[in-house]
């Protein structure tokens, strides 16, 4: 016979295909239940960085309004607690950004 018609038996593949899926189970634990995507902690830096653009502006603008709106300072605290909250965004981007994202 020639190596051709040697082949292995078919239940020896279906035995590897169930070792390669348990140990890709064990690997990703998903026999656990666990069903996390595997770039999860990205989604989470996304959203970090959203909520700093969106929310310390936001913040300081209200603050700054409502400051101006007791003291009777027209927009000096708005502008300046609104420059100031967008340099703290950015720079808690910054510091998001030097995370890994695994």
């Amino acid at each position: 016979m020639t190596a051709l018609t040697q082949d292995r038996a078919p239940s020896d593949l279906d035995r590897r295909i169930a070792d390669a899926k348990a140990a890709e189970a064990a690997r990703t634990g998903a026999d656990a239940g666990i069903k996390a995507p595997a770039d999860a902690k990205g989604y989470k830096q996304g959203s970090r960085v959203l909520m700093d653009l969106i929310g310390m502006p936001l913040g300081g603008g209200v603050l700054g309004f409502a400051l101006d709106r007791w003291l009777g300072t027209s927009p000096w605290f708005l502008l300046g607690f609104v420059l100031l909250s967008f340099v703290a965004a950015f720079r808690s981007i910054y510091k998001i950004s030097k995370e890994r994202a695994e």
